[in-house]
């Protein structure tokens, strides 16, 4: 079905920024840049999946069935998204709160042409019907040149809910927990602006300073993700699961020895240490329903990480699952991410909706591929921007964990240092 070559590059990290300008050109482009960021589970340094022979779009009816019926019948790399707001597929819940993106609820294509990178080596893809023209193609890709050009005007970035407002709501949430209705739910708010941007220069900037490992730049057509997320959502491999939940920052210093000390705060924070520790419960849980009996462990608990713009604290839970479970029945079990709801995950989800101001839509659903054989790779889109290209609207969402520790004034600074990097890229000229 695919004719596959190999080609050994002098310089893969130019080849990626060559292969993203290239790729512009295709209505449907997925890219995916690991930033050589060292992690245990990882099968490609970057991926590039252009050009739909076929695809899928739909919104949250039924849409886990749909899936598994596209996925099961093309039996080929598919590449794309589920928002958030599948949670209504799998829960009676709904998504009523105000959308200025209008994204659809799912999104998948099956890419004509596919660039594969591991290391100093390029795996090449292409279905049978357009392998005449990889050479071709892998010329124009050697000859784009990394420099891209941006003339933006200036944005003006709002916030979607005030700082009074913000901390009104956070203490409305530590109500529910006081009265045991949820123990931990993740609060999120837009930053929103109406304009134009480019994108593909917008998410350069912000992968060069944040460089974390699941950065994603989708397209579709006029819709756009910009992602420098951190954070795995769900990775099959073969009948190895693996969930890496994130809950826990601190900020980065220049100075060596405060950047220390802020990383051994955290790692000692009682506060994040249980936030982080109930959600591996949840997704201990979540895993449980797939797994093999016995065979959900938990491989590192409360871990700190360093990226550019925040150390975070992380952890890795996996389970082994028998043949005959299929990828979406573990995507369906574990949706949404447990990172990104809270505990009970049903309640919590449920003050969400009452609490926040805007549809999720994507932002706190995932991005990712599966693979001919059924295993997958997807990530949590966060620290991500959003543009709707044909209606000029730009917006990135933030968020924290909300626990009966917490500080409203906290979790708002907790959410700006979170915005820093998507403001600084939105206003950068």
């Amino acid at each position: 079905m695919r004719t596959i070559i190999v080609k050994d590059l002098s310089n893969p990290n130019f080849l990626k920024q060559q292969l993203l300008c290239w790729a512009q050109q295709f209505n449907e482009v997925i890219f995916l840049d690991s930033n050589e960021y060292l992690q245990k589970y990882s099968n490609y340094d970057c991926v590039l999946a252009v050009d739909a022979f076929t695809s899928i779009t739909t919104d949250y009816h039924n849409a886990f069935e749909d899936l598994k019926q596209y996925q099961q019948t093309t039996k080929d790399w598919i590449f794309g998204y589920l928002t958030y707001d599948l949670k209504n597929d799998t829960e009676e819940l709904q998504s009523q709160n105000f959308d200025g993106l209008d994204f659809p609820d799912l999104f998948f294509f099956q890419p004509k042409k596919l660039f594969l990178l591991k290391g100093n080596q390029l795996e090449i893809q292409y279905l049978n019907m357009c392998d005449d023209e990889i050479e071709v193609d892998f010329e124009s890709v050697i000859k784009y040149s990394e420099a891209t050009i941006e003339t933006n005007k200036s944005l003006l970035i709002q916030q979607r809910i005030s700082k009074e407002f913000y901390l009104d709501k956070v203490s409305k949430m530590l109500s529910y927990i006081i009265d045991g209705d949820i123990y931990e739910a993740n609060f999120c708010m837009e930053f929103y602006a109406e304009g134009t941007i480019h994108p593909v220069t917008k998410f350069q900037r912000l992968n060069e300073i944040s460089k974390p490992p699941f950065a994603v730049y989708f397209k579709n057509n006029k819709q756009f993700l910009l992602s420098a997320s951190p954070e795995r959502y769900l990775k099959r491999d073969g009948e190895l699961v693996i969930s890496q939940p994130i809950k826990g920052t601190s900020k980065r210093f220049s100075n060596s020895i405060e950047d220390e000390i802020s990383k051994q705060n955290l790692a000692l924070d009682t506060k994040e240490r249980s936030e982080n520790i109930m959600i591996t419960d949840l997704v201990r849980n979540d895993l449980s329903r797939t797994a093999q009996k016995g065979s959900v462990q938990v491989e590192e608990l409360c871990g700190v990480y360093s990226f550019l713009q925040v150390h975070q604290m992380i952890s890795t839970i996996t389970s082994i699952v028998d043949n005959q479970i299929t990828a979406i029945d573990i995507l369906k079990t574990t949706y949404p991410m447990g990172s990104m709801t809270g505990s009970p995950k049903i309640s919590a989800m449920k003050i969400i909706e009452e609490l926040e101001e805007t549809k999720r839509g994507l932002y706190s659903g995932t991005v990712g591929y599966f693979t001919p054989n059924g295993d997958f790779d997807f990530n949590v889109v966060i620290r991500s921007i959003l543009y709707n290209q044909e209606k000029q609207y730009i917006s990135f969402s933030v968020g924290s964990a909300i626990t009966s520790k917490s500080v409203p004034e906290k979790e708002y600074e907790e959410c700006l240092l979170k915005a820093n990097a998507m403001l600084n890229v939105l206003n950068f000229n």
